[in-house]
C-alpha cells in the first residue's frame, strides 16, 4: 500500500511534470463540491443553492454547507496537493472577480466596518449601524465587511435598505428581532423573509468577504456580492487594504482588535500609498472598556505611530462627517 507521504510526493512529480494544458484538465477533472474556476463572486441565491426558508432543514444540504462539511472534513489545514492546489485556484478566481468589482468604485469610495459577530439585533447598536450604512450607501459608497452576523450584517441590511424610507428600514430590522443571533432559531429564515418583504429595488451594492475558515456562522445574505475564501490570511489581508476610504471599528473583541492595529501597521507605513481614516464608533468601549483609540491616540501625539488619521464618535453624522472630509482632502 502507498503510504500517504509517497503519494503527496509523487502528485508533486506529476504536478511539476505537467504543462499549462494538462494541469488545467487535471484540475477541472477533481471531485470538489465547489468550483476551482468561479466565474464571479457569489451572492446569497448561489451561496445559499438549495435552501428554501420555509423548511430550515434545506439548509443541512444547500450549497455552502457542503463545501463547509467538505472543508472540515479535509481538514482546515488539509496538505494532500489536489485539495490545497483546488482550494488555491478558487480564491485566485475570487480575488480576480473581486478587483474586477473594485474597479467600477473610486477607491476612496470603498468603507469597511469591522465589529463583533455578536452584535445582536435587538441592541439598538445594530439599529445604528443599519441607517449608517445605509446613509453611506446612498452617498455612492460601497460598504464592505467580512461578511458574517452582527455588525457585519447590519452593515450588509443598511446597504440593502439603500434608497428606501426610514419606517420601511425600522421595519425591517424589527422583523429580524424575533431572532437576535446566528445562534436562535430562524435567524437565516428571518433574513430571507425581510428580502422577500423588501426586494432590491436599487442599484445600490455591498462586498461581502467571508470565510469558511469560520463557516460555522452563516453569511449574511444582504450582501450583494460575496467573496468567500478558503484562505483566511489573504480574507484579512484585503478586507484592511481595499478599504481605502477608512474603516469603521464597532464594538468587537479580539478579532477587531487584531484588524484594528493591521490597520494602523498600514496607515503607519502608508502601505498603498496614502493613510486612511480609523473611525471609532464608541467612546467608552474605545476609550475604557477596550481602549485601543486611546493608545492609539497616545502614540500618535507621541509621534511613535505616524499617519494616525483617527476619529472617535457616538453619532452618524459625525462619523459621515469624517469619510467625506477625507475623500474632499479637507
Amino acid at each position: 500500500m502507498i503510504s500517504k507521504e509517497e503519494k503527496q510526493s509523487i502528485s508533486e512529480s506529476m504536478m511539476r511534470e505537467m504543462t499549462a494544458e494538462e494541469l488545467g484538465a487535471f484540475v477541472s477533472n477533481l471531485d470538489k463540491p465547489f468550483s476551482t474556476y468561479p466565474k464571479g463572486l457569489y451572492n446569497s441565491k448561489i451561496l445559499y443553492k438549495g435552501y428554501d426558508y420555509h423548511d430550515e432543514s434545506t439548509f443541512e444540504t444547500c450549497y455552502d454547507t457542503k463545501v463547509y462539511r467538505h472543508y472540515i472534513a479535509q481538514g482546515k489545514y488539509d496538505h494532500e496537493l489536489d485539495e490545497t492546489l483546488a482550494r488555491a485556484l478558487h480564491d485566485h478566481f475570487i480575488t480576480h472577480a473581486l478587483y474586477t468589482m473594485l474597479e467600477q468604485y473610486d477607491e476612496k469610495d470603498v468603507i469597511g466596518v469591522m465589529g463583533g459577530h455578536a452584535k445582536r439585533r435587538d441592541d439598538p447598536g445594530y439599529r445604528q449601524i443599519v441607517f449608517l450604512s445605509k446613509k453611506l450607501t446612498e452617498m455612492g459608497r460601497l460598504m464592505v465587511t467580512g461578511g458574517g452576523p452582527g455588525a457585519m450584517e447590519a452593515t450588509h441590511l443598511g446597504a440593502w435598505m439603500a434608497g428606501r424610507s426610514e419606517a420601511e428600514t425600522n421595519e425591517a430590522v424589527d422583523m429580524l428581532m424575533s431572532s437576535p443571533t446566528f445562534k436562535d432559531e430562524g435567524w437565516l429564515r428571518r433574513s430571507f423573509e425581510v428580502m422577500e418583504r423588501f426586494p432590491l429595488k436599487t442599484d445600490y451594492r455591498s462586498l461581502a468577504i467571508p470565510t469558511w475558515y469560520y463557516g460555522h456562522e452563516p453569511t449574511a445574505p444582504f450582501a450583494t456580492d460575496i467573496a468567500k475564501y478558503f484562505d483566511n490570511s489573504v480574507r484579512e489581508d484585503g478586507i484592511v487594504t481595499i478599504a481605502k476610504g477608512g474603516i469603521i471599528y464597532t464594538p468587537g473583541s479580539a478579532g477587531t482588535m487584531q484588524e484594528i492595529f493591521q490597520d494602523a501597521g498600514q496607515n503607519h507605513y502608508e502601505s498603498v500609498g496614502y493613510a486612511s481614516p480609523m473611525i471609532f464608533m464608541g467612546k467608552d468601549y474605545y476609550t475604557n472598556y477596550m481602549p485601543a483609540y486611546s493608545l492609539l491616540k497616545d502614540l500618535s501625539d507621541r509621534g511613535i505611530f505616524k499617519n494616525m488619521l483617527l476619529t472617535i464618535s457616538d453619532d452618524n453624522d459625525e462619523i459621515v462627517e469624517a469619510i467625506v472630509r477625507f475623500k474632499e482632502g479637507r
